[in-house]
């Protein structure tokens, strides 16, 4: 496993930390100190947990399990791999911390920040997927397949 897939890993894993701990305040905010829980922290909750913790994790499982790039392929580009990587962490990571801040604070300023994170992602997904579409292919299975064996 190289370096930058096991930073994709290790990161998935904090932010599913950092999610679950999330989701313990909220529970022990509502069933134990009888306060409510803000749709914002739900939100916050929620996507830590799904985009950075789920998609992270495809992302690095998916750069580790695929083949490697031909040598034609012009799309695939570790170094694009890697600002993917960090658009991703740090993007958020930032939305996480101002969705946590805008359950407890209005603020135009936060709310716009959260939208540019959420941009940021997207970009970040799409560009990981761009980079890689190309290592996406058969590597031998399509001999069995032509003999009629069934996966």
């Amino acid at each position: 496993m190289f370096t930058t897939v096991r930073y994709f890993i290790k990161t998935s894993i904090i932010f599913l930390i950092t999610g679950i701990l999330t989701g313990l305040y909220m529970s022990l905010s509502k069933h134990i100190y009888d306060g409510g829980v803000l749709p914002e922290l739900i939100s916050a909750h929620t996507h830590i947990i799904l985009v950075g913790a789920v998609m992270m994790m495809i992302m690095g499982v998916a750069l580790w399990f695929f083949p490697r790039a031909e040598k034609e392929d012009k799309k695939y580009n570790p170094d694009l791999i890697l600002v993917t990587y960090w658009m991703m962490t740090i993007s958020t990571a930032l939305r996480f911390l101002f969705q946590i801040m805008s359950a407890f604070i209005v603020s135009r300023y936060l709310e716009v920040s959260i939208s540019i994170f959420s941009i940021f992602q997207v970009l970040a997904i799409i560009l990981f997927f761009y980079s890689i579409w190309g290592r996406i292919r058969a590597v031998g299975s399509q001999y069995r397949e032509a003999k009629g064996e069934k996966f």
